[in-house]
């Protein structure tokens, strides 16, 4: 496995399909960040209206409830703003559309580091399940807006031309895989914050105490891989051109 020098970013973006997504997956290394001094962002990218089982819910007030719920888990980990596309919850596509509402925020906050799903974590047969459809269309958006698009001035060039956005390049690339990673963060100190920032997803996580431990259980055990009491793993691009 290589070895990285540890991380310390002072720009994050963090991209996710929708809310609760990146709480779940990169929280903690947020605030462990943000009380360091670093400047993070979220965009989600869809409406987030279809995550109910609740046969009698207004998707409409469901997209309000959720980003609400988003915006006071930002508040807990130290976000400097949450960004929102309006993209259907479930009919997400890594179209250039997709791409181009990316690239446009990455443009605008200039991070360092970008953080998001794995696209190459389809479905896992240990876990019994099948990753998201809009999971896997966003990170794949996600890494084609950090290379070529945003980097380049010649893709999509209204973006410089209209709205004044200057060509960046992301220097690090950190994407969430549960079971095959190369990196692991440190965040035992920061546990309680990022599950705090999970339970203000109320109205996803009705059984927050009983999630609450199986994600101790899962960090312990990605801890233990990297020889500390709790981390969250991800696949680490250090990019090169």
């Amino acid at each position: 496995m290589k070895t990285f020098q540890p991380l310390k970013p002072k720009v994050i973006l963090g991209v996710a399909a929708h809310p609760d997504d990146l709480e779940f997956s990169i929280a903690g290394s947020i605030a462990k960040w943000t009380s360091q001094g670093a400047k993070a962002y979220y965009l989600i990218l869809t409406d987030g209206s279809k995550g109910t089982e609740d046969r009698n819910a207004d998707p409409k007030v469901m997209t309000k409830v959720r980003r609400q719920e988003q915006r006071d888990a930002g508040k807990i980990i130290g976000l400097s703003d949450v960004f929102f596309e309006d993209f259907e919850d479930g009919t997400l596509e890594n179209s250039l559309e997709v791409k181009k509402a990316i690239s446009r925020i990455i443009r605008m906050v200039k991070p360092d580091t970008v953080m998001c799903m794995d696209p190459t974590f389809i479905y896992s047969s240990e876990r019994g399940m099948i990753n998201h459809t809009d999971h896997r269309a966003g990170a794949m958006a996600t890494m084609d807006a950090v290379y070529p698009l945003a980097r380049d001035h010649l893709s999509f060039p209204e973006l410089l031309a209209d709205e004044h956005l200057e060509p960046h390049k992301v220097s690090t690339l950190l994407m969430t895989n549960f079971e095959n990673h190369n990196y692991g963060e440190d965040i035992t100190d920061y546990v309680e914050i990022k599950l705090k920032a999970l339970a203000a997803h109320a109205s996803q996580i009705p059984d927050i105490e009983q999630r609450s431990n199986m994600l101790r259980d899962w960090m312990s055990n990605i801890g233990s891989k990297y020889g500390v009491r709790y981390a969250e793993a991800f696949v680490r691009l250090d990019m090169s051109l």
